[in-house]
């Protein structure tokens, strides 16, 4: 362990006395290493321990004497001045004569001295520091608030007055600040600085970033350190680079990123871009990573990767013998799993031929000849381009290629893999139709393959010439896509992202695929269309309101059904039993619960001081849901209709229906659908406006529903009054 790991591990530790010990053992170093000890310095700095650690900055000097780069030298003095606490006369001389060799003949030189505490000697902690962004701070000039304002820009200073005024990106007004709040707030920034030129030119930065896009995150990994993609946008998007064309601009400008030799690329999304020190060529990045690289299936990715975005790596002879040493051994394979070893020695084997044709022509072709588990060896392929590659050799070179093309189409999960299947098939006669019967296929059991229908469902929606895409076939597969939506909505979290990719494909462009889908449709269709809709949990009742309206507009007819519709769910329907404890309950709250309320309110008040008296606000709160239940109840009971023999029907469940049902198992369970007042789960009688008694209304006997995933058949039911 260094050094700078023992300090940063006490330093995190909070352990003053064994950091101290460290520190002892530390400046007795016979050489001294200036961007360690910086480090050092910076760790403190940023501390809890700084404050106390200031007592014993100056022991550093005997550290900085042995420093021999001068400007590591001057940046570990400024740090002792921003740390010590001693103010020692050793120290304010060494101050003095750092800042006369620079600023002797600076205007105001004397009086800036005074400000920062040199010529008083008592007190001059950050004196360096301070002094330079003192004469930093010039109209004109940019400095960081560490505070939240942002980058702010000098408008005014005055050296008398000691206050300097100024323009903050992250604030309104201009603020106008003395040098002991700069001093303590202010980290100077050249013109030059990623953040000046963002806020002090950013037309001019815009233009630099679109023309040369490396030049600029150059710039801002060198001032602001390592940045994830996340990171890039948050500083630059809507900034820098306009919001509407950020991902275009992102896109190119991270290609581009990668092939440079001066920035370090992250693994994963959520590692940072690095900016090395110095530009490292390609090849010997690769020859530096295939060294460290043992695992088979990280090392294909390896190579793979370095050959399609830097060719130019395989003209060095060494680094194309260094691969061949790493893959060969990957074609002794691992038997221990037939499929994933096949996966391996087919990739190894297709790199082989691009990187070494000669030596291996046609390897792949006769790995792939006679396999037979290809589905399989095909899933243990992570890198798309090979698993293409893999089909276009089968289809090449093995006579029944139409038939492991059409296995595979359903159940390969990339969509680009399923296009080219899909286009082979197309332009081969025999393939054709044996396509269209797996189309087909794919239409009537499409909980199947959820995946490949909602590829083959925006095939049709994009109007492309493909089996089944006339208009009545449009209808057809509209109806099985919201069968499909219905049913992997019940699969929880296995479909989440296809559930928000199906719904989202509809409601798209105001639900433009909807419009052009259910143009010229027949009412029953739309009305089969809405039903279905309406067991989507994914459209919300806006939605279903526009689809109604979409409907209505293409069959006008169905407006008239729905204001009839509407005029029934007005209506409350209840047996004479609900309609008299309705009654009684609005009876009981006006006549009992109202006027005991009062009583209440009353004697709470009589306990004097209102604003503390709980029980007083505890009455109130009941009166206004006293108010509320009878205002509701009562309009409840304007709307409710005592159920009549003549107002059951007798061909189809309804309410004041008795109905048996059945699971899929056989189990048999009799409801009673009544109204909301005479509801008793307890006793199976069920309110009509239930989600279980809605899914079951309509049927007879015979039919099936659905109701949470599960499929019931109504064996019987008859009316109340049988």
């Amino acid at each position: 362990m260094t050094y700078l790991d023992e300090f940063h591990l006490l330093i995190e530790d909070q352990k003053l006395a064994n950091f101290l010990r460290l520190w002892e053992e530390y400046c007795m170093a016979d050489q001294v290493d200036g961007k360690e000890l910086k480090k050092v310095l910076n760790l403190v700095k940023n501390s809890s321990l700084a404050t106390t650690f200031g007592q014993f900055a100056d022991t550093t000097l005997t550290l900085w004497q042995k420093i021999d780069n001068q400007e590591e030298a001057d940046d570990v003095l400024r740090l002792i001045l921003d740390l010590q606490t001693s103010n020692t006369p050793l120290l304010a001389d060494l101050a003095i004569d750092f800042l006369k060799k620079r600023y002797a003949g600076h205007k105001h030189f004397n009086q800036k001295l005074r400000i920062v505490g040199l010529l008083g000697r008592h007190n001059f902690q950050g004196a360096l520091s301070n002094y330079e962004l003192l004469t930093h701070m010039d109209k004109g000039k940019f400095v960081f608030h560490t505070g939240g304002w942002g980058v702010g820009e000098v408008m005014e200073i005055s050296i008398l007055r000691e206050h300097v005024l100024l323009e903050f990106e992250g604030t309104p007004a201009l603020k106008e600040l003395s040098f002991d709040n700069a001093f303590h707030n202010f980290i100077p920034l050249p013109s030059e600085h990623f953040l000046s030129r963002r806020f002090g030119n950013p037309d001019d930065l815009e233009q630099e970033a679109k023309e040369d896009p490396l030049s600029v995150l150059h710039l801002l990994l060198r001032d602001l350190g390592p940045k994830t993609a996340q990171e890039f946008k948050e500083e630059m998007c809507g900034l820098v680079i306009p919001e509407d064309e950020w991902s275009k601009w992102w896109q190119a400008s991270r290609a581009k990123m990668k092939k440079d030799t001066k920035i370090q690329s992250p693994k994963t999304a959520k590692e940072p871009f690095i900016l090395r020190d110095e530009e490292v060529p390609h090849d010997i990045i690769l020859g530096d990573a295939l060294k460290k690289t043992e695992r088979i299936d990280a090392l294909i990715q390896l190579i793979y990767n370095f050959s399609r975005d830097f060719p130019e790596v395989l003209k060095n002879f060494d680094i194309k013998q260094q691969i061949k040493g790493k893959l060969l051994p990957g074609l002794e394979g691992d038997e221990t799993l037939a499929e994933l070893s096949l996966a391996r020695k087919i990739q190894i084997t297709l790199l082989l031929e691009e990187i070494f044709p000669d030596e291996f022509p046609h390897a792949s072709s006769t790995l792939l000849k006679s396999m037979e588990n290809l589905e399989s060896v095909l899933n243990f392929i992570e890198i798309i381009a090979f698993k293409k590659k893999t089909l276009v050799i089968v289809r090449q070179s093995r006579e029944d290629w139409v038939a492991v093309f059409l296995h595979l189409i359903f159940v390969i999960s990339q969509n680009t893999i399923r296009d080219y299947i899909f286009k082979e098939l197309q332009n081969d006669s025999a393939g054709k139709e044996l396509l269209k019967e797996k189309i087909h296929e794919l239409l009537n059991r499409m909980t199947l393959y959820p995946d490949a229908f909602f590829w083959y469902f925006q095939k049709i929606a994009a109007d492309e010439d493909v089996p089944y895409s006339d208009q009545e076939n449009e209808y057809h597969f509209l109806e099985a896509y919201l069968i499909l939506l219905h049913f992997i909505e019940t699969k929880h979290d296995q479909y989440k992202d296809l559930v928000k990719k199906m719904h989202q494909l509809l409601i798209a462009k105001r639900y433009l695929l909807v419009r052009k889908m259910i143009e010229g449709a027949s009412r029953e269709f739309l009305e089969e269309f809405l039903l279905l809709a309406s067991k989507c949990q994914s459209f919300t009742k806006h939605d279903i309101r526009i689809l109604q309206n979409l409907a209505e507009v293409v069959q006008p007819s169905l407006a008239k059904k729905k204001k009839e519709k509407k005029e029934e769910e007005t209506l409350i329907w209840t047996t004479q039993e609900g309609y008299q404890q309705l009654q009684e309950r609005i009876q009981h709250i006006g006549t009992v619960e109202t006027v005991d309320n009062a009583r209440e309110i009353e004697a709470a008040r009589a306990l004097g001081d209102l604003r503390e008296n709980s029980e007083y606000k505890f009455a109130l709160e009941r009166r206004a849901y006293l108010q509320a239940e009878l205002k509701t109840l009562s309009e409840q009971l304007n709307k409710a209709r005592i159920l009549t023999k003549s107002d059951v029907k007798k061909d189809q469940v309804d309410v004041g229906s008795i109905v048996e049902i059945a699971n899929q198992k056989g189990k048999k369970t009799t409801y009673t659908l009544l109204g909301p007042w005479d509801a008793d789960i307890e006793s199976n009688i069920l309110s009509y406006q239930s989600k279980l008694a809605e899914s079951m209304i309509g049927c007879k006997a015979g039919d099936t529903y659905e109701f949470n995933g599960e499929t019931f058949t109504v064996k019987s039911f008859k009316t109340i009054f049988s």
